[in-house]
């Protein structure tokens, strides 16, 4: 989706697609996408359009540097990455384009970011609808990610991403390395997660290649403020695997947020 608007922020340019919120439903908190760590606007294959005409909300949904064609970062990421975006890019955007109190939908490495925002010290989220997320590192997971390196390397996936990415090289090496390097075997961020206090829905596959319900039972676990768990017969995308139950699932989520 190269033709999307995008917005100067520290770092570059990032580009987002933002569904106006039905003002005859009321004033309701928008909807910020938190996208995969393959992902992209475009990625969301619409999702995030279906939840705003369902809902009545505004819904934007952004690319990470260097993912769709938002500006290629500036340095190389290192473990911590999730967090940086957390505490720099997912507030600069919201003051930027005016998201007050939003409600953070995040999808794998976008869902743990959006866990990791509601647990700032200061954070306004209104709620928290987490699809396939990472509280911790797994062997299961790291399986899931070597298996898309030989895909990556070895298959048609980067010619597939390259449809998608402005560099599939950046968007897929940036992802890739830092979950196999060595220093990220620590990474957990369960310790943080009692500081959310909103209401939060955590969806998860049995089939997810890269994670376990392992992941949705520490939110629910940790978590100081009421969580909801939904586990489907599916893999790593609820929303595109099994879109009709995890759409009615989150539509019914929101209209139950105060």
């Amino acid at each position: 989706m190269p033709d999307l608007p995008s917005v100067e922020l520290p770092g570059g340019r990032i580009e987002y697609d933002d569904v106006p919120a039905d003002t005859a439903r009321g004033e309701l908190a928008p909807l910020l996408f938190l996208h995969e760590g393959l992902g992209s606007v475009g990625l969301w294959r619409g999702f995030h359009q279906r939840i705003a005409a369902a809902t009545g909300r505004r819904a934007l949904a952004y690319s990470r540097f260097g993912h769709g064609f938002s500006d290629l970062p500036r340095e190389k990421r290192t473990p911590r990455f999730m967090h940086d975006e957390a505490a720099t890019v997912v507030p600069a955007l919201c003051s930027a384009l005016g998201l007050e109190r939003p409600v953070l939908v995040g999808h794998s490495d976008g869902a743990s970011i959006a866990l990791l925002r509601a647990a700032a010290a200061g954070s306004d989220a209104t709620g928290v609808v987490v699809l396939a997320p990472h509280a911790f590192v797994e062997d299961v997971g790291l399986g899931g990610v070597e298996q898309a390196r030989r895909a990556y390397t070895e298959g048609d996936l980067r010619t597939r991403m390259a449809r998608h990415h402005r560099d599939p090289d950046v968007t897929f090496w940036n992802w890739n390395d830092v979950w196999l390097d060595d220093a990220f075997r620590d990474w957990d961020i369960r310790p943080e997660l009692s500081a959310i206090t909103c209401p939060v829905l955590a969806i998860q596959g049995t089939a997810d290649p890269y994670g376990t319900v392992a992941h949705v039972e520490a939110v629910r676990d940790t978590a100081t403020g009421p969580v909801e768990l939904l586990v489907l017969d599916c893999g790593h995308a609820p929303h595109l695997e099994r879109p009709d139950v995890t759409q009615r699932a989150v539509t019914d989520f929101l209209l139950r947020l105060p």
